[in-house]
């Protein structure tokens, strides 16, 4: 079995309880009002936060994907607990949830340490994350049999996205995965209601306009926010590097529009991009 990455938020991001986990899930898939993607979805913005607030959100994006054939799931976090230079990955083993194990494609995974220096096994760095092990249980119920290569980058500069999605192109495209990749991000933080608004607004229009450029301008300049800058940035170009031509935000909330305190709130944005 190898080792096992044992679930660090369960019973506080989202329920310990597989029975009540999987019924959440399937709750928030219900009330997505989800149109069918007009095409092969290459990857997938989705919010990390708590499922109370950030649960139905992401749900608009994983459900496009429901029983998809994707055989391995590369998954993009930043780093909340500590700092490190470039991107740690977990090189075999299994992350565990509620729902069971998930193993991790160690071929992909090989591959890409071999391909860049920047990108290295260092499991410290996923033993505690919550930002990448809360998007397991929806990969869970969305998908089959699937794989997961589970990366988390500790610096998040253009430089670093550039590079880490060349190599993650290079290798979707030289393996013989069905693949999709994953971003996970929340936008802005603790600003009050209509000027979060305001700030995601601007993040959540590249998104739907997928505009790489646009995107990484804005958040130079501070006219937006994004925990996961580098995981969304990284998710955009290596769609873009596989042919994608199109996006969809699928849905933009934030944690005022659950709680109702508006005082200070996070901002929330799924999407998806897709090729013809």
């Amino acid at each position: 079995m190898g080792f096992v990455r044992e679930p660090a938020v369960s019973g506080m991001f989202y329920p310990d309880d597989p029975g009540a986990l999987k019924k959440d899930i399937e709750r928030y898939f219900r009330s997505a009002d989800v149109p069918p993607v007009p095409g092969e979805i290459t990857g997938i913005i989705a919010p990390h936060a708590g499922y109370m607030y950030s649960g139905q959100v992401a749900a608009y994006g994983f459900k496009t994907i429901v029983n998809k054939p994707f055989d391995t799931v590369i998954v993009l976090a930043p780093s909340h607990r500590i700092h490190f230079e470039g991107v740690a990955v977990m090189e075999k083993g299994s992350y565990k949830t509620p729902l069971g194990l998930v193993g991790v494609d160690e071929e992909a995974v090989a591959d890409l340490v071999r391909s860049s220096a920047a990108i290295r096994p260092f499991v410290e760095a996923h033993k505690g994350e919550h930002s990448l092990e809360v998007q397991i249980p929806f990969l869970q119920s969305a998908l089959k049999d699937f794989t997961i290569v589970p990366l988390i980058m500790g610096t998040q500069t253009v430089d670093l996205c550039v590079a880490l999605s060349d190599c993650i192109e290079g290798v979707i495209r030289r393996g013989r995965r069905q693949c999709l990749v994953v971003g996970s991000t929340d936008l802005s933080h603790y600003h009050p209601y209509s000027t979060a608004v305001k700030l995601d607004s601007v993040l959540v229009g590249h998104l739907e306009d997928f505009d790489v450029p646009g995107m990484v301008k804005d958040l130079n300049e501070d006219k937006g926010e994004a925990c996961g800058a580098g995981p969304m940035l990284t998710t955009m170009m290596v769609s873009d590097k596989l042919g994608a031509q199109h996006s969809r935000v699928m849905k933009y909330a934030n944690s005022g529009d659950v709680s109702g305190d508006r005082s200070a709130v996070v901002g929330y944005v799924s999407a998806v991009f897709y090729k013809s």
